[in-house]
């Protein structure tokens, strides 16, 4: 069974955006965890953990492939189990720059601050919740972390290495292909709940294709636009992986 670990293949109504396997590649082996989120709902590392465990006891072996490396760092070393945070703190933050975030969080909570990643403005705001609705620090209720579901040393772990401009010519390529199969109709039809959206908006050339259509960018532009944020996207998890798998087997490509 191939078990999606990609945050944003989660998503109903980004088949193509999302590059989700199609339904001909669906129906020649049983896949799990693709589609099945609502558009307009936020779905957390703790509810792909949740919808996982199950296919780890099931008959079939699991093949858990995806590119979000914290759902396999979860996955694999354990997840702190930490409170719901109420809506009305997520809209506080929502207001608040980056930088006034991290501001509170290094004053506040300068162990959890030493440890995120302080240029990604998601990894800041989830630590500034978690301080703030909860009245602990992100880094305290990560010492507290259930032992993981899968550990390393029960499963083949492999990462993929691109070299850099191989990858980039493909992200480009793959990006026509996605224009090509129907992206733009595909952005078209998310289009009226496109406001209403959770993190379904995440997705890599979504926002750039509704700029499009709401007329305020090029279609060039907006290709152009979505290229450039797939490799600053690719760049990111590069690093990330590099830096935290290093146990995991390498496999060098092309």
């Amino acid at each position: 069974m191939i078990v999606n670990a990609d945050a944003l293949q989660v998503y109903e109504g980004w088949r193509i955006l999302t590059a989700r396997p199609s339904a001909e590649e669906e129906a020649r082996v049983p896949h799990a965890l693709y589609g099945h989120v609502p558009f307009e709902a936020e779905y957390s590392v703790g509810d792909w953990l949740r919808a996982v465990a199950p296919l780890l006891q099931g008959e079939l072996r699991p093949i858990v492939v995806g590119g979000t490396g914290l759902y396999f760092r979860a996955l694999t070393e354990g997840l702190a189990e930490i409170p719901p945070i109420p809506d009305e703190i997520r809209a506080e933050a929502a207001i608040l720059s980056p930088g006034e975030l991290l501001g509170t969080l290094r004053q506040d909570d300068p162990a959890t601050a030493a440890k995120i990643d302080t240029q990604n403005p998601v990894r800041v705001r989830r630590a500034w919740e978690v301080l703030r609705g909860t009245g602990r620090g992100l880094s305290d209720w990560q010492s507290e972390t259930a032992p993981p579901l899968l550990p390393l040393d029960r499963v083949a772990p492999l990462v993929l290495d691109a070299e850099r401009d191989w990858l980039n010519a493909r992200i480009e390529q793959r990006f026509d292909t996605m224009l090509e199969a129907g992206a733009l109709e595909e952005a078209r039809a998310n289009l009226p709940r496109w406001d209403r959206a959770g993190g379904a908006r995440k997705a890599i050339g979504a926002p750039e294709l509704i700029v499009h259509l709401r007329g305020d960018m090029t279609l060039t532009a907006a290709r152009e636009a979505a290229i450039t944020a797939s490799r600053q996207y690719a760049k990111r998890q590069r690093t990330w992986f590099r830096a935290r798998m290093h146990a995991w087997r390498p496999v060098a490509l092309p």
